[in-house]
């Protein structure tokens, strides 16, 4: 039997198998349900995103065997030639190859006639819009004052070119591209069922390279599986495809984000020695800045981006310390440099500069903003009398109780390896900033050579970055420099509630920076000048931030 490649294999047979289409699904089975039915529909969007297959699919439930249903049986006669497209009652016409006068007069003519033995005549034409104005015209007429045993489908990836008067007379069902996790959910579903072997990350690579498109994306699963067979690496869907490897894209970023222009350039060079394409590079390092900044705006980010598995969590600790301005400015510089990108003689020299200058930018300050507001200040002041304070009887404090006894503190790491700890994050920080990031969430549970053993939460996706072969490497490399031992890393899981393991570095600073506010909130409610403010403007505090960072 000859081979049938993934698209056809698993063409949706169902409505409830449109992935990503419900709100054209549910519409069709109530309509059909009612018996609601219109005589005319106009499926349009964009390529592979299953305009032919709901067609097929309506036409086998208006005409299946077992009556009109929105579930059809997929078994009876009716059903079985529509799905492989030799329904004797279900016309498919391809608009692209039929665009003349003639040929609608043709489909005019055939009209007429009752169906054969199905309930409906069913005119499927695909691509529509390619049919000339002088057949629009002819099959005004027709769709105006269809005979009732007629149904007329049409597919468009292009409405806007069909005249509004067959607009007008059609029902439109507007398909949406397909979110990316969902394309990745059904390919792993058909991974499955075919019994190969390939990881969430491969399906991923080639769901985003399907772009919204199912069946973009299961032709890309075609042709890797002819690459590598039923056993599919990473490594091979990356090279095939020619994407950029993700660890890539964040190396580049960091770079940019710590400002350190040499790393930036490696990542250039890098990439040239790969062979990859520096506009895709330039494209997939813009998707991830414009992620950054979703970040920053949105609450829940991931209903506007296309990300899969862990790939969003790693966009947030990298837009944590970056502003919005300087990610919406590096978004602009990026855009240009694809502009430039396409006309260069040199390409590799303009990725280059971009990166450089990218790395080089100044942090972004408001600082007119600032000057404006110091200027307004100063104007209101001089005009305004400060006002005279009166000394106010303190009432005496009452006589101090004794302090309630200590609740036993839990036991933690002792001071020298508390120092030992943050000596050796600061120092992974300084190299390999993500890693750092990494670290600074896991708490030493023991700093003993030759074991590092770091904790960190249950379903923290934390544990799943440090047990990766290559970072495990790398970070056990940087923890022997230091220590001046061969180190072997250790990753527990610990209760996040648990009080007898030692806190990690963001729990000390951010109980640490708590209390710090608290005491200088109360610096700033009681200063002198505050107060004089406060009874000038008739205004009250809403936020103390911080300018002074040795505050202690």
């Amino acid at each position: 039997m000859a081979y049938l490649v993934l698209a056809r294999k698993w063409r949706p047979q169902y409505f409830a198998d449109l992935i990503g289409q419900e709100h054209v699904s549910q519409t069709l089975a109530n309509a059909i349900r009612s018996g609601r039915i219109h005589h005319a529909f106009l499926f349009t969007g964009a390529r592979g995103v299953g305009k032919t297959s709901a067609a097929r699919i309506l036409a086998k439930a208006l005409n299946c065997e077992t009556g009109l249903t929105d579930q059809p049986c997929n078994t009876c006669s009716s059903c079985t030639e529509i799905t492989s497209g030799q329904g004797m009652d279900v016309i498919e016409i391809d608009g692209a190859s039929n665009t003349g006068v003639d040929d609608v007069r043709e489909l005019r003519e055939n009209i007429r006639y009752m169906p054969s033995r199905s309930r409906f005549k069913i005119f499927i034409i695909d691509e529509v819009h390619m049919l000339s104005t002088n057949a629009f015209n002819a099959l005004l007429k027709t769709l105006e004052e269809p005979p009732e045993h007629a149904k007329f489908i049409f597919a468009t990836t292009e409405p806007h070119k069909i005249p509004i008067t067959i607009l007008s007379r059609c029902q439109r069902f507007d398909f949406r591209k397909i979110p990316l996790a969902k394309v990745a959910v059904r390919l792993r579903e058909i991974s499955t069922a075919e019994e190969l072997t390939i990881s969430d990350r491969s399906l991923g690579l080639i769901a985003r390279q399907g772009e919204g498109s199912m069946r973009d994306a299961l032709s890309t699963f075609d042709q890797v599986l002819a690459f590598s067979g039923d056993q599919v690496e990473d490594e091979a869907v990356q090279t095939l495809l020619g994407m950029v490897d993700r660890r890539l894209l964040l190396d580049t970023v960091e770079a940019i984000l710590q400002r350190d222009s040499r790393r930036a350039l490696e990542s250039a060079h890098r990439v040239d020695q790969l062979g990859l394409a520096l506009r895709r590079f330039t494209q997939d390092l813009l998707e991830m800045f414009r992620g950054m900044v979703i970040c920053k705006v949105v609450d829940e980010p991931a209903e506007l981006l296309d990300m899969v598995g862990d790939e969003l969590k790693v966009l947030k600790l990298l837009a944590e310390d970056a502003s919005l301005e300087d990610l919406q400015r590096i978004v602009t510089l990026l855009m240009k440099t694809q502009l430039e990108l396409v006309n260069s003689n040199s390409p590799l020299l303009a990725l280059e500069m971009s990166l450089v200058r990218l790395a080089t930018l100044a942090p972004s300050q408001d600082l007119g903003k600032l000057i404006s507001h110091i200027e307004s200040l100063e104007r209101r002041l001089t005009s305004a009398p400060l006002p005279t304070y009166r000394p106010q009887a303190v009432p005496k404090a009452p006589a101090a109780e004794p302090p309630p006894p200590k609740k036993p503190e839990a036991p933690v790491a002792t001071t020298t390896d508390s120092k030992r700890w943050q000596g050796l994050v600061d120092m992974v920080k300084q190299s390999r900033p993500m890693l750092g990031s990494v670290l600074e969430h896991g708490r030493p549970l023991k700093l003993e050579a030759p074991i590092l053993d770091v904790g960190y939460p249950k379903g923290s996706f934390m544990i799943g970055q440090l047990q990766e072969d290559d970072i495990r490497h790398d970070l056990e490399a940087l923890a022997t420099e230091y220590f001046g031992t061969t180190i072997k890393l250790k990753v527990s899981m610990v209760d996040a509630e648990a009080q007898d393991a030692p806190k990690s570095l963001v729990e000390t600073r951010q109980e640490e920076e708590t209390d710090r506010m608290r005491r200088l909130r109360e610096d700033a409610v009681e200063h002198p000048a505050l107060k004089a403010v406060q009874d000038v403007f008739g205004g009250r505090i809403k936020k103390v931030i911080p300018i002074d960072k040795g505050f202690v």
